[in-house]
């Protein structure tokens, strides 16, 4: 039986999540521990084979929902109270791969906002790459804001922080993986270039691009091709579709 909200303080082994695509993956996915399932009564019935899931529900009038959790464009009237994934390390991912002869791994440089993370791990899910990599000094750890960005996509593909880019770079390398900077300011394009079959590709913030010890241990720095518009100063896509370019570039090749 669904019963009336009571709001809840915060745990540090839980995570909120909101949006209809997020929260319905989450529901769907047994590693995790759901706590509490708050919908507002206009979503009651689109729930309802779900609901069996959760120890506790709450339906709340769709006012009252937005008047406490803000915005309905940002929660889309549901919200999971759930406990976080526990994310595989590199070297069990790397061990477990190690045979595979088509491979995808994304690594991200100094990327901190959680939409373009959250939208390259939606096109990871797509595009069959299954692991995203960054900093640990300067990535943000998985918010809510990434989770409903991804759009279901983070209970399938694994987000790594590492302490050190390079020394894990040196590690893809020794397990055969072509490693692949995108940078604007080469001369070298992705249009003339074949992305080999095991793939570490890179991509740094927009406007800084990939800190120098990271451009320096790619094996191989390119761009993607694109025409300028001069009057308006549009100059440069966003990170997150540059990256869904370069993958779906290897997954025409091989899969």
């Amino acid at each position: 039986m669904i019963k009336k909200h009571r709001k809840n303080k915060k745990n540090g082994d839980f995570i909120e999540i909101f949006g209809i695509h997020a929260v319905k993956a989450a529901l769907n996915n047994k590693d995790r521990n759901h706590k509490e399932l708050i919908i507002s009564e206009k979503l009651k019935h689109y729930f309802q084979d779900f609901i069996k899931n959760v120890d506790k529900k709450s339906v709340i009038p769709n006012i009252e929902f937005n008047k406490i959790y803000g915005s309905e464009k940002n929660h889309q009237g549901v919200i999971l109270i759930t406990t976080n994934i526990k994310q595989k390390n590199l070297e069990d991912i790397l061990f477990n791969r190690k045979k595979n002869q088509i491979d995808l791994v994304i690594m991200l440089d100094q990327i901190t906002d959680p939409q373009n993370i959250g939208s390259i791990i939606r096109s990871c899910s797509l595009f069959n790459c299954h692991s995203v990599i960054v900093s640990k000094k300067n990535s943000p750890d998985v918010t809510s804001s990434i989770i409903k960005a991804a759009s279901g996509a983070l209970e399938t593909i694994n987000y790594i922080k590492v302490t050190n880019l390079h020394r894990e770079i040196e590690k893809f390398k020794k397990h055969n993986y072509w490693v692949v900077g995108f940078d604007n300011n080469t001369n070298d394009s992705l249009t003339h270039n074949q992305l080999p079959k095991k793939c570490l590709l890179i991509f740094g913030a927009e406007n800084k691009g990939m800190r120098q010890l990271t451009k320096k241990a790619c094996d191989q720095i390119l761009k993607i091709p694109i025409k300028k518009n001069i009057k308006f100063k549009i100059d440069s896509l966003n990170v997150s579709n540059a990256c869904a370019i370069a993958m779906y570039e290897h997954f025409k090749l091989y899969n």
